[in-house]
């Protein structure tokens, strides 16, 4: 009996992580097709970019390597994409003027803000019907979820 028990678990858990990955899927589909049919010209990893320099203003290249695990190769083509398009500005660090500090021109934080509002919109959708309490408990179950996961890291 113990053995069958265990089974069920497996399948509990199997069928908990497939719906987070459905879930993840559909979400990314909708960001994706908000990023296409929009009138902005930026793709998905642009604006994982945009994002990252938002929150963290005047970090450099290598702090972007860091925190998205993307080889130096892709993440300067991006970068120098966004420079192009006027999105992305540079500045010769204070410190090192070896180094390059990176920030969102006035057009890039006007960008941000726009996608950062859609994804808003998303998310919204995507927990409604759900009350605060559900939303919270949810996101601390999913906390132990990623916290297990990790500690294999």
């Amino acid at each position: 009996m113990p053995t069958n028990q265990h089974q069920g678990a497996d399948t509990d858990a199997e069928t908990v992580l497939e719906t987070v990955h459905t879930i993840m899927h559909l979400y990314r589909a909708r960001q994706f097709r908000a990023l296409r049919d929009g009138p902005h010209d930026v793709t998905h990893m642009e604006s994982k970019v945009l994002g990252f320099f938002a929150r963290r203003p005047g970090a450099n290249q290598s702090d972007l390597m860091v925190h998205s695990g993307r080889d130096k190769a892709q993440l300067a083509r991006l970068v120098r994409g966004l420079r192009d398009k006027g999105l992305l500005e540079a500045r010769a660090d204070e410190g090192d003027r070896r180094s390059t500090r990176l920030q969102l021109t006035e057009a890039g934080q006007a960008l941000y803000a726009s996608l950062h509002a859609a994804g808003a919109e998303l998310s919204r959708e995507a927990l409604a019907g759900m009350s605060e309490g559900e939303c919270r408990q949810l996101a601390q179950l999913l906390e132990k979820v990623r916290v297990n996961l990790d500690a294999d890291e």
